[in-house]
């Protein structure tokens, strides 16, 4: 359950720093913050300094560090310059105005997607993947700014030959947990993992012997000790100014990940239904064409008499 810590892919420190920084202690967090919201000055500090501009001691820097899954400051410190060093070869410049918003606004999600799935534990997500393609029920839970990704999510697994439940209503997701059994799956997603509907769920399933898949942006939350397997992802979000919206984009495109991956474990049925999906939007779009044909045919009889 816990992140994958060391060395983080290019690109997914500053995901690694935010996704366990609620879990240090306040001093440490005034390290990582630092870390996060300005690797370009860090980078270019001794641990002293560092310690100076957190008003901490070196000490705490570098137990910061290692909490947050590095070596120690100067390994820390080197993926921030790696990380920076990439970005900056693949930076464009920006027209002003408008049209340079929305280009900068684009970008800037771009870069977060790319690295939202860096700090994602690959055994803790094929294990997620398992456990939801052989699940006699599968129940997907997301409340808050957790819902529209849950339902959207439930209507990717279902349609392509994973049947789940998603409940609008959490009251109503919290029963359906209850009475869920040991082949039973409770996928829950929560961007902060401390959402108290959500984890009221979790322990409903728990209880009744179900598997939790915890998705949350954090890696010690209190969904994480609830869960069997934790999936942490998008975490960067946090610094962004669009915070919300941000954390619908990291958690579809997390869902959409797990949602492909169960569909190739579960090829046979995920082919039947795609066929049986295909045949039926086109039944539907038959119908609406011949009930345009019989509109018009009414029309032009009626301007006939």
């Amino acid at each position: 359950m816990n992140a994958s810590l060391g060395e983080p892919p290019l690109g997914g420190t500053i995901e690694q720093i935010l996704s366990l920084l609620p879990s240090l202690v306040p001093s440490a967090q005034r390290v990582a913050r630092l870390c996060a919201e300005r690797p370009q000055d860090v980078v270019e500090m001794s641990g002293a300094e560092l310690a100076e501009a957190a008003e901490t001691s070196p000490a705490t820097v570098s137990r910061a560090s290692r909490g947050l899954g590095f070596r120690g400051f100067q390994h820390l410190r080197m993926m921030l310059l790696r990380d920076l060093a990439a970005e900056g070869a693949q930076r464009q410049e920006c027209p002003t105005g408008t049209e340079g918003y929305l280009r900068s606004l684009a970008e800037s999600a771009g870069t977060m997607l790319q690295t939202s799935l860096a700090s994602v534990d690959p055994d803790a997500f094929d294990a997620a993947v398992a456990a939801i393609a052989r699940a006699r029920r599968v129940l997907l839970v997301g409340t808050g700014g957790s819902h529209a990704a849950a339902q959207a999510a439930a209507m990717a697994f279902t349609i392509n030959g994973r049947p789940c439940e998603a409940p609008s209503d959490g009251v109503v997701a919290q029963l359906t947990a209850r009475v869920l059994s040991h082949d039973d799956v409770c996928l829950v997603v929560s961007a902060s993992g401390a959402n108290s509907l959500s984890l009221a769920v979790a322990d409903a399933a728990i209880e009744a012997g179900a598997t939790v898949i915890g998705l949350s942006s954090f890696a010690r939350p209190p969904l994480a000790s609830r869960a069997a397997h934790m999936l942490v992802t998008g975490a960067r979000f946090q610094s962004w100014d669009q915070g919300t919206m941000a954390s619908g984009l990291v958690q579809l495109l997390a869902l959409n990940a797990l949602q492909i991956a169960v569909a190739e474990r579960m090829s046979d049925a995920s082919e039947r239904a795609r066929t049986a999906v295909r045949e039926e939007v086109l039944d539907l779009v038959a119908d609406d064409a011949t009930d345009t044909d019989e509109d018009e045919d009414v029309t032009a009889e009626g301007y006939r008499r």
